[in-house]
C-alpha cells in the first residue's frame, strides 16, 4: 500500500482547518493541488479518498461525504468512527451543552411530518432534564434520578449563546424565520447514531429521511427526501406512485417538472405543420383570382367574334391574369380591417420580418 504524499496531506488538512466543504470548493482545492479536474479524472479522485481512508481507518477516522437534507448538495468532511469515553474528552461544550444540543437533535427527528426543524421557542424551552440517563438501580426502585445542579441551572441566556455557537460549529443551522435545523456536521457525524435510535429512512438512498417528503396515504410510513424523489420519477415511463403502497405521488415540483418535459417534445412539430396563417390567406386568395379569371377568360372568348391567334390568346390570358390577381389583391388591401391587411418584412409587429416582433412572438412559443 502506497503511504500517503503531501498532497494527501494538504487534502486533509484542508479539511480539519476549515471545517466541512461544499463539493464544488472540496473540488477547487483538489485540483489546485493536484492539477486534475475531479469531473474530468473521477476514478483518480475516487483513489486520493481511498487511498487516504484506508491510512485514517488506523486512528478511526474517515473521510466523509454526505448530501444536506434541505439543500440537496454534497459536503465533505472527517468525522471520528469511534464513541467512546475518550473522544468524548475531545470537544469544548460542556455537559449541560451536550445535553441541549442532544435535546434539539432528539426533537428534530421526531417530528412525525418529517419537516426537519423546529422554531427557535421550541428550541429554548427544551427541558434538561429528559436527558439524565436512568440508572438501572433506581428504575427497579422507581426513585426519580438526580438532576446535576448545572442542568437545573443552564439558563435562557446559556442556551441562545450555546445555540449561537453550535450553528457557527456548523452542528446546526438557522433560517430567517427563526427555524432550527440540523447541520452539515451532524449529517456528517450523526449517520450511526440515526440509525440506532431508529429514525425513519428514506425509501431511496436508505438515509435517515430528517427531511422528506411523506406518502399521501396516512396509513404509509413511506418518506423519500425531495432530491432523491426528483431523481426517482425523472424518468418519464416511471410510474409516479409510493414504492411503500402504490399510492399516486402527489407533488408540486414534480408534477411541474413532467409538464414541462412532455410539452417540450411538441413544440417544435407543433410550428413545423401549422403553416403562418399570412401565408396560407394568400396562397387561397391566388387560387380565387386564377379561378375566376379562367372563366372570365372562357367567357370572353365564347362572346367576341374577332379571330384571335392561340400565341395572342396565350399573352393575353397571362397578362389579364396578372392585372386581374394585382386588382383583387390590391381591394383587399384597402377594405381589409388593420388585422388581417398583409404584413411586410422588416417592419414592426409580430410579422416574420426582423423586427421586434419576431423576438416577441419566439419568447411567446418558449
Amino acid at each position: 500500500m502506497p503511504e500517503l504524499s503531501w498532497r494527501h496531506h494538504a487534502l486533509i488538512q484542508a479539511l480539519l482547518s476549515r471545517g466541512p466543504l461544499i463539493e464544488d470548493d472540496f473540488h477547487v482545492i483538489f485540483s489546485g493541488i493536484t492539477g486534475k479536474d475531479p469531473g474530468a479524472h473521477r476514478q483518480q479522485f475516487n483513489d486520493y479518498l481511498l487511498n487516504i481512508n484506508k491510512e485514517l481507518s488506523y486512528v478511526h477516522i474517515e473521510l466523509r461525504g454526505c448530501r444536506n437534507q434541505y439543500d440537496g448538495k454534497v459536503y465533505y468532511g472527517v468525522v471520528n468512527n469511534v464513541s467512546d469515553e475518550q473522544s468524548k474528552l475531545g470537544t469544548k461544550y460542556t455537559v449541560p451543552q451536550l445535553a441541549f444540543y442532544k435535546g434539539i437533535i432528539e426533537a428534530i427527528v421526531q417530528d412525525v411530518s418529517a419537516q426537519g426543524h423546529i422554531s427557535d421557542i421550541e428550541a429554548l424551552n427544551i427541558r434538561l432534564e429528559n436527558q439524565v440517563l436512568t440508572g438501572t438501580e433506581s428504575q427497579s426502585q422507581g426513585v426519580p434520578p438526580a438532576v446535576p445542579a448545572a442542568f437545573k441551572n443552564f439558563s435562557i441566556s446559556q442556551k441562545e449563546k450555546t445555540l449561537d455557537e453550535l450553528v457557527k460549529d456548523q452542528w446546526l443551522s438557522s433560517t430567517p424565520d427563526g427555524k432550527i435545523r440540523l447541520g452539515v456536521r451532524s449529517f456528517l457525524d450523526l449517520r450511526s447514531w440515526f440509525h440506532n435510535n431508529y429514525v425513519p429512512s428514506c425509501d431511496v438512498c436508505n438515509e435517515a429521511g430528517v427531511k422528506a417528503e411523506l406518502c399521501r396515504n396516512e396509513g404509509c410510513t413511506t418518506r423519500i427526501h425531495l432530491y432523491c424523489l426528483k431523481k426517482k420519477f425523472s424518468q418519464r415511463r416511471v410510474e409516479r406512485v409510493c414504492p411503500g403502497c402504490g399510492t399516486q405521488w402527489q407533488h408540486s415540483s414534480i408534477t411541474d417538472a413532467a409538464i414541462e418535459e412532455e410539452d417540450e417534445p411538441n413544440r417544435p412539430s407543433q410550428k413545423r405543420q401549422s403553416p403562418p396563417p399570412a401565408a396560407a390567406a394568400t396562397r387561397k386568395r391566388l387560387r380565387s383570382c386564377k379561378i375566376e379569371d379562367e372563366e372570365n377568360n372562357v367567357a370572353s372568348s365564347s362572346q367576341t367574334s374577332v379571330p384571335v391567334s392561340s400565341t395572342d390568346f396565350r399573352r393575353i390570358t397571362r397578362k389579364s391574369a396578372r392585372l386581374s390577381c394585382l386588382g383583387h389583391y390590391s381591394g383587399y388591401a384597402e377594405h381589409a380591417s388593420p388585422a388581417h391587411k398583409p404584413k411586410y418584412s422588416g417592419g414592426p409587429g409580430p410579422g416574420p420580418g426582423p423586427g421586434p416582433g419576431k423576438n416577441n412572438t419566439i419568447a411567446e412559443l418558449i
